[in-house]
Protein backbone atom coordinates (compact mmCIF):
# COMPACT_ATOMS: atom_id res chain seq x y z
CA UNK A 1 0.00 0.00 0.00
CA UNK A 2 2.77 2.45 0.92
CA UNK A 3 4.73 1.69 -2.26
CA UNK A 4 1.61 2.11 -4.38
CA UNK A 5 0.82 5.40 -2.67
CA UNK A 6 4.40 6.65 -3.16
CA UNK A 7 4.22 5.78 -6.87
CA UNK A 8 0.90 7.62 -7.17
CA UNK A 9 2.29 10.77 -5.50
CA UNK A 10 5.45 10.66 -7.64
CA UNK A 11 3.50 10.23 -10.87
CA UNK A 12 1.04 12.97 -9.95
CA UNK A 13 3.91 15.28 -8.99
CA UNK A 14 5.72 14.68 -12.27
CA UNK A 15 2.55 15.24 -14.26
CA UNK A 16 1.73 18.42 -12.38
CA UNK A 17 5.28 19.79 -12.72
CA UNK A 18 5.41 19.06 -16.44
CA UNK A 19 2.13 20.86 -17.14
CA UNK A 20 2.13 23.70 -14.58
CA UNK A 21 3.35 26.26 -17.11
CA UNK A 22 0.30 25.58 -19.31
CA UNK A 23 -2.23 24.81 -16.60
CA UNK A 24 -5.11 27.08 -15.65
CA UNK A 25 -5.17 27.74 -11.89
CA UNK A 26 -8.28 28.76 -9.93
CA UNK A 27 -8.43 29.52 -6.21
CA UNK A 28 -11.57 29.26 -4.15
CA UNK A 29 -13.30 28.33 -0.90
CA UNK A 30 -14.97 25.04 -0.03
CA UNK A 31 -17.31 23.83 2.68
CA UNK A 32 -19.73 21.03 3.38
CA UNK A 33 -21.23 18.38 5.61
CA UNK A 34 -20.10 14.87 6.48
CA UNK A 35 -21.71 11.86 8.17
CA UNK A 36 -19.15 9.67 9.89
CA UNK A 37 -19.30 5.91 10.40
CA UNK A 38 -16.97 4.94 13.26
CA UNK A 39 -16.50 1.25 12.51
CA UNK A 40 -15.18 -0.82 15.41
CA UNK A 41 -13.71 -4.31 15.21
CA UNK A 42 -15.65 -5.46 18.30
CA UNK A 43 -19.36 -5.35 19.17
CA UNK A 44 -18.75 -4.27 22.77
CA UNK A 45 -18.84 -0.63 21.67
CA UNK A 46 -21.72 0.69 19.60
CA UNK A 47 -21.39 3.91 17.60
CA UNK A 48 -24.21 5.98 16.11
CA UNK A 49 -23.53 8.51 13.38
CA UNK A 50 -23.54 12.27 13.80
CA UNK A 51 -23.31 15.05 11.22
CA UNK A 52 -20.15 17.14 11.02
CA UNK A 53 -18.76 19.85 8.79
CA UNK A 54 -15.64 21.06 6.98
CA UNK A 55 -14.47 24.28 5.32
CA UNK A 56 -11.33 25.94 4.00
CA UNK A 57 -9.41 27.19 0.94
CA UNK A 58 -9.11 25.13 -2.23
CA UNK A 59 -7.24 25.33 -5.53
CA UNK A 60 -7.99 23.70 -8.89
CA UNK A 61 -5.50 23.03 -11.71
CA UNK A 62 -7.04 22.50 -15.16
CA UNK A 63 -4.38 20.63 -17.14
CA UNK A 64 -3.80 21.02 -20.91
CA UNK A 65 -5.29 17.55 -21.44
CA UNK A 66 -8.98 17.56 -22.30
CA UNK A 67 -11.06 16.94 -19.19
CA UNK A 68 -8.14 16.31 -16.82
CA UNK A 69 -7.37 18.31 -13.68
CA UNK A 70 -6.13 18.25 -10.10
CA UNK A 71 -7.58 19.92 -7.01
CA UNK A 72 -6.21 20.31 -3.49
CA UNK A 73 -7.62 21.78 -0.28
CA UNK A 74 -6.69 22.56 3.32
CA UNK A 75 -9.84 21.99 5.37
CA UNK A 76 -10.83 22.24 9.01
CA UNK A 77 -12.77 18.98 9.36
CA UNK A 78 -14.95 18.09 12.35
CA UNK A 79 -16.60 14.68 12.74
CA UNK A 80 -18.50 13.14 15.64
CA UNK A 81 -20.33 10.02 16.80
CA UNK A 82 -22.07 8.89 19.97
CA UNK A 83 -20.37 5.78 21.32
CA UNK A 84 -21.86 3.46 23.95
CA UNK A 85 -20.12 0.58 25.71
CA UNK A 86 -21.56 -2.59 27.25
CA UNK A 87 -22.05 -0.83 30.57
CA UNK A 88 -24.43 1.63 28.87
CA UNK A 89 -22.00 4.48 29.41
CA UNK A 90 -21.99 6.80 26.41
CA UNK A 91 -19.76 9.56 25.12
CA UNK A 92 -19.88 11.89 22.13
CA UNK A 93 -16.57 11.47 20.33
CA UNK A 94 -15.47 14.51 18.33
CA UNK A 95 -12.63 14.32 15.81
CA UNK A 96 -11.12 17.69 14.84
CA UNK A 97 -8.46 17.67 12.15
CA UNK A 98 -6.83 19.57 9.32
CA UNK A 99 -7.65 17.52 6.22
CA UNK A 100 -5.54 17.87 3.07
CA UNK A 101 -7.17 16.10 0.10
CA UNK A 102 -5.44 15.96 -3.31
CA UNK A 103 -7.69 14.65 -6.08
CA UNK A 104 -7.17 13.75 -9.70
CA UNK A 105 -10.32 14.64 -11.63
CA UNK A 106 -11.78 14.00 -15.05
CA UNK A 107 -14.70 16.03 -16.40
CA UNK A 108 -16.89 16.19 -19.48
CA UNK A 109 -19.97 18.11 -20.52
CA UNK A 110 -21.00 21.46 -22.00
CA UNK A 111 -17.74 23.37 -21.66
CA UNK A 112 -17.95 26.46 -19.44
CA UNK A 113 -21.71 26.13 -18.95
CA UNK A 114 -21.84 22.84 -17.03
CA UNK A 115 -19.77 19.70 -16.70
CA UNK A 116 -19.89 16.43 -14.80
CA UNK A 117 -16.67 15.15 -13.27
CA UNK A 118 -15.35 12.18 -11.32
CA UNK A 119 -12.47 12.37 -8.86
CA UNK A 120 -10.33 10.35 -6.52
CA UNK A 121 -7.15 10.70 -4.53
CA UNK A 122 -5.38 10.57 -1.17
CA UNK A 123 -6.13 12.64 1.92
CA UNK A 124 -3.93 13.38 4.92
CA UNK A 125 -5.47 14.24 8.30
CA UNK A 126 -3.68 15.95 11.20
CA UNK A 127 -5.42 15.84 14.60
CA UNK A 128 -5.87 19.32 16.13
CA UNK A 129 -8.55 18.57 18.76
CA UNK A 130 -8.85 16.41 21.86
CA UNK A 131 -6.90 13.20 21.46
CA UNK A 132 -8.39 11.06 24.22
CA UNK A 133 -11.99 10.46 25.38
CA UNK A 134 -12.65 8.50 28.58
CA UNK A 135 -15.69 6.89 30.22
CA UNK A 136 -15.50 6.65 34.03
CA UNK A 137 -12.05 5.02 33.91
CA UNK A 138 -13.49 1.92 32.19
CA UNK A 139 -13.25 2.83 28.50
CA UNK A 140 -10.93 4.99 26.45
CA UNK A 141 -10.99 6.18 22.82
CA UNK A 142 -7.70 7.69 21.61
CA UNK A 143 -7.14 9.27 18.19
CA UNK A 144 -3.89 8.90 16.30
CA UNK A 145 -1.92 12.11 15.69
CA UNK A 146 -2.39 11.71 11.94
CA UNK A 147 -4.30 9.49 9.54
CA UNK A 148 -4.47 8.62 5.86
CA UNK A 149 -7.57 8.07 3.74
CA UNK A 150 -8.80 8.00 0.13
CA UNK A 151 -11.60 9.97 -1.54
CA UNK A 152 -13.85 8.67 -4.33
CA UNK A 153 -16.64 10.81 -5.70
CA UNK A 154 -18.40 12.80 -8.40
CA UNK A 155 -19.55 16.37 -8.89
CA UNK A 156 -21.07 19.04 -11.07
CA UNK A 157 -19.30 22.22 -12.20
CA UNK A 158 -21.54 25.17 -13.13
CA UNK A 159 -20.44 28.28 -15.06
CA UNK A 160 -16.77 27.48 -14.32
CA UNK A 161 -17.18 28.84 -10.77
CA UNK A 162 -19.71 26.89 -8.69
CA UNK A 163 -18.96 23.28 -7.80
CA UNK A 164 -21.22 20.70 -6.14
CA UNK A 165 -19.78 17.33 -5.18
CA UNK A 166 -20.35 14.20 -3.13
CA UNK A 167 -17.78 11.61 -2.12
CA UNK A 168 -16.98 8.77 0.23
CA UNK A 169 -13.88 9.19 2.40
CA UNK A 170 -12.35 5.76 3.13
CA UNK A 171 -9.96 5.36 6.07
CA UNK A 172 -6.77 3.41 5.28
CA UNK A 173 -5.50 1.92 8.51
CA UNK A 174 -6.78 2.74 11.99
CA UNK A 175 -8.01 6.19 12.97
CA UNK A 176 -8.04 5.53 16.71
CA UNK A 177 -7.27 2.95 19.43
CA UNK A 178 -10.08 1.82 21.73
CA UNK A 179 -9.68 0.11 25.12
CA UNK A 180 -12.31 -0.97 27.66
CA UNK A 181 -12.67 -3.13 30.75
CA UNK A 182 -15.15 -5.98 31.15
CA UNK A 183 -16.16 -7.43 34.53
CA UNK A 184 -15.61 -11.19 34.79
CA UNK A 185 -16.77 -13.74 37.37
CA UNK A 186 -15.91 -11.56 40.35
CA UNK A 187 -16.40 -7.89 40.96
CA UNK A 188 -12.69 -7.22 41.42
CA UNK A 189 -11.45 -9.19 38.41
CA UNK A 190 -11.51 -7.31 35.14
CA UNK A 191 -10.28 -7.95 31.61
CA UNK A 192 -8.91 -5.15 29.47
CA UNK A 193 -9.79 -5.44 25.77
CA UNK A 194 -8.56 -3.48 22.77
CA UNK A 195 -10.02 -2.61 19.40
CA UNK A 196 -9.36 -0.40 16.38
CA UNK A 197 -11.59 2.29 14.94
CA UNK A 198 -11.75 3.35 11.31
CA UNK A 199 -13.70 6.53 10.63
CA UNK A 200 -15.26 6.59 7.16
CA UNK A 201 -17.47 9.48 6.02
CA UNK A 202 -19.97 10.43 3.37
CA UNK A 203 -19.33 14.05 2.37
CA UNK A 204 -21.33 16.64 0.42
CA UNK A 205 -19.62 19.91 -0.46
CA UNK A 206 -20.07 23.24 -2.18
CA UNK A 207 -17.12 25.20 -3.57
CA UNK A 208 -16.76 28.53 -5.33
CA UNK A 209 -13.74 29.30 -7.53
CA UNK A 210 -12.87 32.92 -8.24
Amino acid sequence: MKKLFAMFVLAAGMLLTATTAQAQVNFGVKGGLNVTNMSLSNDVLDASNRAGFFFGPTVKFTLPIVGLGVDASALYDERSAKVENAGKEDKTIKQQQIAIPVNLRYGFGLGDLASLYFFGGPQWGINVGDKSFKWSDTSNYEFRKSNFSVNLGAGLMLASHLQLSANYNIACGKTADVTWQNATSTVTDQVTSKSKSRNNSWQVSLAYYF
